[in-house]
Formats: structure tokens, sequence, C-alpha cells
């Protein structure tokens, strides 16, 4: 046998040893292996869906009254019997019926709000009214804006269905009542003050005419 020839062999022989050697230290792969799975170190957390288990929270409730109060109660079943109610909604209306029926007294007219305005109400403030002119007084008023609107409470009646709001107001005007020879009795003409009043409105859930009546003044 040649030399080129037992070198080949020789060769060969130490490529086979080492092949051997590093499929026995490394392993082999061969086709599939399924993937390594680590035992977990620590618990993972559950996520449990429950369908049906709660309701969304209604925020245009709750930004204005407790969960669970009474006034709270009676605001979602005003909305369970009519889902367009919205109690936002509501006291930008209540705002400005606050501002509308005010300044109407003020001026000595109630006309034009007179639908607003349940009958014993209407019958208190006509009589204010009355009382003025009878005395020959007079009325100037300016309304420079209302400061807070906040919802003091509500009640439902479902056998009537039946709804009462009251609403808590702080406006800034400016009033001066004269006599008839002009001289100020009450007010100032050139200051101006706040108006504080918790104002009750009213109206049967469900019907189709969705004004609301002022019912009751404190």
């Amino acid at each position: 046998m040649n030399n080129p020839l037992l070198q080949l062999l020789v060769l060969a022989g130490i490529a086979i040893f080492l092949i051997l050697r590093l499929r026995s230290v490394l392993g082999t792969r061969d086709g599939y292996e399924p993937p390594q799975v680590e035992a977990p170190d620590r618990p993972r957390p559950r996520f449990d869906v429950i369908e049906g288990t709660a309701e969304e929270p209604d925020h245009d409730i709750l930004d204005h009254a407790e969960a669970g109060s009474p006034t709270a109660r009676a605001l979602a079943a005003m909305k369970a019997v009519e889902p367009s109610f919205g109690v936002m909604d509501f006291l930008n209306g209540a705002k400005s019926a606050y501002e509308m029926i005010l300044m109407a007294f003020e001026r000595g007219d109630l006309t034009e709000v007179r639908p607003f305005l349940a009958e014993p109400v209407a019958a208190a403030f006509q009589s204010v009214i009355d009382a003025r002119a009878a005395k020959g007084q007079t009325v100037t008023a300016q309304y420079i804006g209302t400061r807070e609107t906040a919802l003091a409470g509500a009640e439902y009646d479902p056998a009537t269905g039946m709804a009462e709001i009251s609403v808590r107001f702080v406006g800034e005007l400016i009033a001066a009542t004269r006599d008839a020879a002009g001289n100020v009795v009450e007010g100032d003409p050139k200051a101006a003050r706040k108006q504080r009043d918790t104002w009750t409105f009213a109206r049967r859930m469900g019907q189709d005419d969705p004004n609301w009546q002022l019912v009751a003044t404190g």
C-alpha cells in the first residue's frame, strides 16, 4: 500500500472518530422535535371571562350621584322608563331654565315662562310681582351668569311615573328695586350679588311632552 493511500485511510479514520465524538457530546436532531417546556417558577394569574354578571357603570348618573344612593336609584329608574333621558342633558336644560325664569320674575312678566311653572309656583311669583306693582315699584336686572349647577336630589314614583329632580343653583346678577320716585329700595344697581336657590322640577316620564315644570323653590 503506497503512502498516499495510507495517509487517506488514516485521515478518514480520524474524521469518523471526530464525527462520532461530536454526536455523543452534542446529540443529533432528526426530524421534528417538540419544544421543551420549562416548569414555571411562579404561579401565573388566571383571567376568567364571565359574561353577563355585571353591568357597565352609568357615569351619566355616577358623575352626579353616589352609587347605590336613593338619588342614583331614582335616576336609574327614570332611564329605565325613558332611555333617552340624560342627567347631564337635564342639568344643562335646568341651567337655561333658571336664568330664563329668574329674569322673567325680576322683569315682572311671566308670559314666556308660564308653561314651565307649576300652578302654585306661578301663583307665588305672580303675587310678588303684583305686590311690587301695587307699590309702584320697578326692577332693573342684568344676569351675569350661573356659577354653579349641581344635582341636589331625585325621586321617582313608579306607580305614577312622576319624577322630581332638585337642582342647586348659584347665579350672579345685578338687580335693584326702585320706588315710584326712582329711589332704590332694594338691591344695588352697580354691584353684583349672588343668588342661591334650590329648585325642584317635575315631569311624568315616558310621555311625549319633554318639558319639565318648576314645582318648588327654596
